[in-house]
Protein backbone atom coordinates (compact mmCIF):
# COMPACT_ATOMS: atom_id res chain seq x y z
CA UNK A 1 0.00 0.00 0.00
CA UNK A 2 2.63 2.23 1.10
CA UNK A 3 4.83 1.63 -2.26
CA UNK A 4 1.70 2.11 -4.38
CA UNK A 5 0.61 5.37 -2.82
CA UNK A 6 4.46 6.59 -3.14
CA UNK A 7 4.18 5.42 -6.85
CA UNK A 8 0.67 7.68 -6.68
CA UNK A 9 2.73 11.13 -5.57
CA UNK A 10 5.45 10.36 -7.73
CA UNK A 11 3.65 10.18 -10.89
CA UNK A 12 1.66 13.48 -9.93
CA UNK A 13 4.53 16.38 -10.73
CA UNK A 14 5.44 14.40 -14.31
CA UNK A 15 1.66 14.32 -14.94
CA UNK A 16 1.12 17.61 -14.39
CA UNK A 17 4.26 18.57 -16.28
CA UNK A 18 3.09 16.23 -19.12
CA UNK A 19 -0.07 17.85 -19.34
CA UNK A 20 1.73 21.55 -18.90
CA UNK A 21 3.79 21.05 -21.79
CA UNK A 22 1.28 19.77 -24.08
CA UNK A 23 -1.09 22.60 -22.87
CA UNK A 24 1.97 25.27 -23.83
CA UNK A 25 2.71 23.74 -27.42
CA UNK A 26 -1.24 24.06 -28.34
CA UNK A 27 -0.49 27.69 -26.81
CA UNK A 28 2.10 28.12 -28.54
CA UNK A 29 0.54 26.44 -32.25
CA UNK A 30 -2.18 29.11 -31.63
CA UNK A 31 -0.20 32.20 -30.86
CA UNK A 32 2.40 31.89 -33.71
CA UNK A 33 -0.52 32.75 -36.36
CA UNK A 34 -2.68 34.65 -34.17
CA UNK A 35 0.63 37.15 -33.73
CA UNK A 36 0.93 37.16 -37.43
CA UNK A 37 -2.38 38.08 -38.14
CA UNK A 38 -2.25 40.87 -35.49
CA UNK A 39 0.61 42.17 -37.63
CA UNK A 40 -0.94 42.18 -40.77
CA UNK A 41 -4.10 43.75 -39.30
CA UNK A 42 -2.46 46.55 -38.10
CA UNK A 43 0.37 46.78 -40.71
CA UNK A 44 -2.14 45.91 -43.62
CA UNK A 45 -0.09 43.23 -45.14
CA UNK A 46 -0.47 40.36 -45.53
CA UNK A 47 1.64 37.19 -44.33
CA UNK A 48 5.01 35.98 -46.02
CA UNK A 49 4.72 31.77 -46.10
CA UNK A 50 7.60 30.53 -47.18
CA UNK A 51 8.46 26.79 -48.66
CA UNK A 52 12.01 25.67 -48.91
CA UNK A 53 12.80 22.89 -51.28
CA UNK A 54 15.16 19.56 -51.39
CA UNK A 55 18.53 19.69 -50.29
CA UNK A 56 17.59 22.85 -48.44
CA UNK A 57 15.54 23.86 -45.29
CA UNK A 58 13.65 26.42 -43.53
CA UNK A 59 17.27 28.38 -42.90
CA UNK A 60 17.77 29.48 -46.16
CA UNK A 61 15.39 31.87 -46.39
CA UNK A 62 16.97 33.89 -43.09
CA UNK A 63 18.25 36.82 -45.52
CA UNK A 64 14.93 37.07 -47.20
CA UNK A 65 13.33 36.66 -43.99
CA UNK A 66 15.66 39.65 -42.15
CA UNK A 67 14.43 41.90 -44.65
CA UNK A 68 10.92 40.90 -45.11
CA UNK A 69 10.69 41.58 -40.78
CA UNK A 70 12.33 45.19 -41.95
CA UNK A 71 9.83 45.95 -43.85
CA UNK A 72 7.31 45.22 -41.78
CA UNK A 73 5.97 41.91 -43.14
CA UNK A 74 4.83 38.84 -40.82
CA UNK A 75 6.63 36.02 -41.80
CA UNK A 76 6.30 32.21 -41.43
CA UNK A 77 8.65 29.49 -42.71
CA UNK A 78 7.67 26.26 -42.96
CA UNK A 79 9.14 23.33 -42.49
CA UNK A 80 8.56 20.90 -45.57
CA UNK A 81 8.72 17.19 -45.04
CA UNK A 82 10.09 16.37 -48.19
CA UNK A 83 7.83 12.44 -47.88
CA UNK A 84 6.02 12.68 -50.58
CA UNK A 85 4.00 15.41 -53.24
CA UNK A 86 0.62 15.46 -51.84
CA UNK A 87 1.51 14.64 -47.97
CA UNK A 88 3.87 17.69 -47.92
CA UNK A 89 1.41 19.98 -49.57
CA UNK A 90 -1.35 19.10 -46.93
CA UNK A 91 1.38 19.72 -43.96
CA UNK A 92 1.80 23.10 -45.61
CA UNK A 93 -2.32 23.51 -46.35
CA UNK A 94 -3.00 22.74 -42.86
CA UNK A 95 -0.26 25.72 -41.95
CA UNK A 96 -2.13 27.88 -43.91
CA UNK A 97 -4.94 27.34 -42.19
CA UNK A 98 -3.77 28.25 -39.10
CA UNK A 99 -2.98 31.78 -40.39
CA UNK A 100 -5.92 34.09 -40.23
CA UNK A 101 -5.67 37.04 -42.97
CA UNK A 102 -4.29 37.14 -46.58
CA UNK A 103 -1.49 35.11 -47.23
CA UNK A 104 1.80 35.44 -49.66
CA UNK A 105 2.98 32.01 -50.59
CA UNK A 106 6.30 31.74 -51.96
CA UNK A 107 8.10 28.38 -52.79
CA UNK A 108 12.18 27.49 -53.83
CA UNK A 109 12.48 24.88 -56.11
CA UNK A 110 10.86 21.42 -54.68
CA UNK A 111 8.50 23.95 -52.71
CA UNK A 112 6.96 25.44 -56.07
CA UNK A 113 5.73 21.97 -56.99
CA UNK A 114 4.61 21.82 -52.87
CA UNK A 115 3.00 25.59 -53.09
CA UNK A 116 1.14 24.85 -56.56
CA UNK A 117 -0.81 22.19 -54.72
CA UNK A 118 -0.90 23.17 -51.42
CA UNK A 119 -3.00 26.68 -52.32
CA UNK A 120 -5.12 24.88 -54.77
CA UNK A 121 -8.90 26.08 -53.63
CA UNK A 122 -7.53 28.22 -51.41
CA UNK A 123 -9.43 31.34 -50.42
CA UNK A 124 -6.53 32.84 -48.25
CA UNK A 125 -3.39 32.91 -50.41
CA UNK A 126 -3.78 36.09 -52.67
CA UNK A 127 -0.39 35.11 -54.63
CA UNK A 128 2.30 32.69 -55.34
CA UNK A 129 5.75 33.34 -55.40
CA UNK A 130 8.48 31.15 -57.62
CA UNK A 131 12.22 31.87 -56.46
CA UNK A 132 14.09 29.67 -59.16
CA UNK A 133 11.26 27.02 -58.27
CA UNK A 134 8.93 24.47 -60.62
CA UNK A 135 5.50 24.98 -61.82
CA UNK A 136 3.95 22.29 -62.38
CA UNK A 137 0.80 21.32 -64.76
CA UNK A 138 -1.43 18.75 -63.32
CA UNK A 139 0.12 15.10 -63.96
CA UNK A 140 3.91 16.84 -64.20
CA UNK A 141 6.52 15.97 -61.69
CA UNK A 142 9.63 17.86 -60.23
CA UNK A 143 12.10 14.98 -61.87
CA UNK A 144 10.57 15.37 -65.35
CA UNK A 145 10.15 18.98 -65.36
CA UNK A 146 13.95 19.15 -64.58
CA UNK A 147 14.77 16.74 -67.02
CA UNK A 148 12.85 18.60 -70.09
CA UNK A 149 15.28 20.92 -71.62
CA UNK A 150 18.92 20.66 -71.00
CA UNK A 151 21.49 22.10 -68.71
CA UNK A 152 20.06 20.44 -65.39
CA UNK A 153 23.03 18.04 -63.46
CA UNK A 154 20.63 16.93 -61.22
CA UNK A 155 20.87 13.44 -61.96
CA UNK A 156 24.63 13.65 -61.93
CA UNK A 157 24.89 14.67 -58.64
CA UNK A 158 22.38 12.64 -56.45
CA UNK A 159 23.55 10.66 -53.84
CA UNK A 160 20.68 8.07 -52.72
CA UNK A 161 20.50 6.07 -49.67
CA UNK A 162 17.82 3.41 -49.41
CA UNK A 163 15.13 3.92 -46.71
CA UNK A 164 12.41 1.97 -45.27
CA UNK A 165 8.79 3.54 -44.28
CA UNK A 166 6.81 3.15 -41.06
CA UNK A 167 4.23 1.19 -43.61
CA UNK A 168 7.25 -1.35 -44.43
CA UNK A 169 7.38 0.91 -48.07
CA UNK A 170 10.56 1.27 -49.81
CA UNK A 171 12.09 4.01 -51.02
CA UNK A 172 15.23 6.33 -51.36
CA UNK A 173 16.17 9.33 -49.87
CA UNK A 174 17.95 11.85 -52.47
CA UNK A 175 20.99 14.51 -51.54
CA UNK A 176 23.62 16.00 -53.68
CA UNK A 177 27.28 14.77 -53.27
CA UNK A 178 28.62 17.42 -50.71
CA UNK A 179 31.36 17.24 -53.24
CA UNK A 180 29.64 18.74 -55.95
CA UNK A 181 27.04 21.02 -53.75
CA UNK A 182 28.48 23.95 -54.51
CA UNK A 183 29.08 23.96 -58.21
CA UNK A 184 25.51 22.18 -58.71
CA UNK A 185 23.02 24.26 -56.16
CA UNK A 186 24.85 27.65 -54.96
CA UNK A 187 27.78 28.48 -57.47
CA UNK A 188 27.42 32.22 -56.59
CA UNK A 189 27.35 31.33 -52.37
CA UNK A 190 30.54 32.21 -50.54
CA UNK A 191 32.76 28.43 -50.65
CA UNK A 192 32.15 28.30 -46.85
CA UNK A 193 28.44 28.95 -46.56
CA UNK A 194 27.77 26.53 -49.47
CA UNK A 195 29.89 24.06 -47.39
CA UNK A 196 27.65 24.12 -44.39
CA UNK A 197 24.90 24.09 -46.62
CA UNK A 198 26.02 20.94 -47.84
CA UNK A 199 26.35 19.50 -44.92
CA UNK A 200 22.79 20.33 -43.61
CA UNK A 201 20.72 19.80 -46.56
CA UNK A 202 17.65 17.82 -46.17
CA UNK A 203 17.13 15.05 -48.92
CA UNK A 204 13.58 14.50 -50.55
CA UNK A 205 12.54 11.26 -51.52
CA UNK A 206 12.16 9.58 -55.17
CA UNK A 207 8.80 9.58 -53.90
CA UNK A 208 8.26 13.34 -53.69
CA UNK A 209 10.51 14.28 -56.99
CA UNK A 210 8.35 11.64 -58.61
CA UNK A 211 4.77 12.19 -57.61
CA UNK A 212 2.75 13.76 -60.49
CA UNK A 213 0.99 16.94 -59.25
CA UNK A 214 -2.21 17.85 -59.16
CA UNK A 215 -4.40 20.75 -60.21
CA UNK A 216 -2.15 24.02 -60.18
CA UNK A 217 -3.19 27.31 -58.10
CA UNK A 218 -1.24 29.19 -60.95
CA UNK A 219 -4.92 29.06 -62.89
CA UNK A 220 -6.52 30.76 -60.70
CA UNK A 221 -4.40 32.55 -58.27
CA UNK A 222 -1.64 35.57 -59.84
CA UNK A 223 2.13 34.56 -59.62
CA UNK A 224 5.13 35.83 -60.09
CA UNK A 225 8.66 34.09 -60.59
CA UNK A 226 11.98 34.83 -60.12
CA UNK A 227 14.28 33.07 -62.86
CA UNK A 228 18.07 32.47 -62.21
CA UNK A 229 19.62 32.48 -65.32
CA UNK A 230 22.96 30.21 -64.22
CA UNK A 231 20.85 27.83 -61.70
CA UNK A 232 21.97 23.89 -62.57
CA UNK A 233 19.20 22.22 -61.05
CA UNK A 234 16.07 23.61 -62.85
CA UNK A 235 17.47 25.25 -66.08
CA UNK A 236 16.64 28.48 -67.13
CA UNK A 237 14.61 27.66 -70.05
CA UNK A 238 12.82 25.31 -68.00
CA UNK A 239 12.05 28.21 -65.47
CA UNK A 240 10.86 30.08 -68.53
CA UNK A 241 8.92 27.91 -70.37
CA UNK A 242 6.99 26.82 -66.92
CA UNK A 243 6.57 30.38 -66.12
CA UNK A 244 5.58 31.99 -69.13
CA UNK A 245 2.73 28.72 -69.26
CA UNK A 246 1.38 30.06 -65.83
CA UNK A 247 0.99 33.62 -67.00
CA UNK A 248 3.44 34.41 -64.22
CA UNK A 249 5.32 37.91 -64.01
CA UNK A 250 8.92 37.22 -65.14
CA UNK A 251 11.93 38.74 -63.50
CA UNK A 252 15.15 37.13 -64.37
CA UNK A 253 18.09 37.38 -62.12
CA UNK A 254 21.90 36.36 -62.70
CA UNK A 255 21.79 33.62 -59.89
CA UNK A 256 22.59 30.21 -58.96
CA UNK A 257 19.70 27.77 -57.88
CA UNK A 258 20.33 29.41 -54.25
CA UNK A 259 18.28 32.45 -55.10
CA UNK A 260 17.30 33.09 -51.65
CA UNK A 261 21.04 32.22 -50.54
CA UNK A 262 23.12 34.66 -52.90
CA UNK A 263 20.57 37.14 -53.64
CA UNK A 264 18.05 37.29 -50.64
CA UNK A 265 17.25 41.20 -51.66
CA UNK A 266 15.77 40.55 -54.95
CA UNK A 267 13.74 37.55 -53.83
CA UNK A 268 12.51 40.21 -51.06
CA UNK A 269 11.88 42.24 -54.03
CA UNK A 270 9.24 40.41 -55.71
CA UNK A 271 7.72 38.97 -52.73
CA UNK A 272 6.77 42.59 -51.67
CA UNK A 273 5.94 43.43 -55.32
CA UNK A 274 3.36 40.69 -55.21
CA UNK A 275 2.11 41.60 -51.79
CA UNK A 276 1.45 44.86 -53.15
CA UNK A 277 -1.50 43.78 -55.08
CA UNK A 278 -2.94 41.68 -51.94
CA UNK A 279 -5.66 43.91 -50.74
Amino acid sequence: MYRHSRLRRARTPLTLLATATVASALLAASVGPASAESTASKGGKPTVVLVHGAFADSSSWNGVIGELKKDGYPVVAAANPLRSLSGDAASVKSLLDTIKGPVVLVGHSYGGAVITNAAHGSDKVKALVYADAFLPDKGESANALASKFEGSVIAKVLRPVPITNADGSKDVDLSIDQSAFRQAFGADVPAEKAGLMAVTQRPGTGTALNEPSGEPAWKDIPSWALVGTDDRIIPREAQVFMAERAGAHVKEIKSSHAVSVSHPQAVTDIIEKAARTVR
